[in-house]
């Protein structure tokens, strides 16, 4: 089975109701030489099947807004809801629940346990969730044959070229199924050959399954496939008018 023809089975969002908000989301980290902003008033949308790509200079403060809007930190100001739950003011219970069913992240270090074969990393959100065994090698053999790895599921990371690591990264992204997914220069650390590989299955997931997706990078080639291209400067998000599809037609 093909990748589109594997994400043509998995049903689309039932609404365009958006499943990530953020509204005037400013993270400040105190230092012995005073407070530094490292994102100030970020507002934005992002709905079912949307491909968002921020771009800006290293140290802009990309990687501090996806840990904001995916739950792994919390806004010093402003609100963020992933997936109908508010993140800044939700309890550790919901806030855990959210990292391991709302949201998937990718990272550039791909961040693979090197011990685990494909397949165990693979397995650890699923049991980290409780899924039964059964289930979990289902779902498992699922994912890595829809990123192209089915053959690949007992080598360890060291064995796999890296362009095969962030496969098995996003394939434990996904584990979980989850609704939102957070990419950090996923393609940083690949030749360009691999990493356009990468940015079609990235793209493959977002408009062919309804994931909703917002991915960092500096690819211009990426960024020509997204529906929307933020840029990040000083931790200040802005442009990013819609490219293609409904989003377009919303302005």
């Amino acid at each position: 089975m093909t990748t589109v023809e594997a994400l043509a089975e998995r049903p689309g969002p039932a609404d365009d109701t958006p499943l990530l908000v953020a509204e005037g989301v400013s993270r400040v980290f105190e230092t012995s030489a005073g407070p530094v902003i490292a994102l100030a008033e970020a507002t934005l949308q992002v709905r079912p099947g949307e491909l968002v790509v921020v771009t800006g200079r290293s140290g802009s403060g990309k990687t501090t807004l996806l840990n904001v809007l995916g739950g792994l930190d919390r806004p010093t100001s402003g609100r963020v809801v992933v997936d109908g739950v508010d993140v800044g003011t939700a309890d550790e219970a919901a806030l855990v629940a959210v990292r391991r069913r709302s949201v998937g992240f990718v990272f550039q270090s791909f961040g693979l346990i090197p011990v685990l074969s494909a397949a165990e990393n693979v397995e650890v959100p699923l049991r980290l969730l409780g899924t039964p065994s059964a289930d979990r090698d289902a779902r498992v053999a699922e994912l890595l044959d829809r990123v192209g790895l089915a053959a690949h599921a007992k080598q360890r990371p060291t064995e796999l070229s890296g362009g095969q690591q962030q496969r098995v990264g996003i394939a434990r992204a996904l584990a979980a199924d989850p609704p939102l997914l957070f990419a950090d220069e996923p393609t940083g650390q690949l030749d360009s050959v691999t990493g356009r590989q990468i940015m079609d299955l990235l793209v493959e997931l977002v408009h062919g399954s309804g994931v909703a997706a917002v991915v960092t990078t500096h690819d211009p080639l990426l960024m020509a496939r997204a529906d929307r291209v933020l840029e990040l400067h000083d931790g200040r998000l802005g442009g990013g008018a819609p490219r293609r599809g409904r989003h377009a037609a919303e302005g």
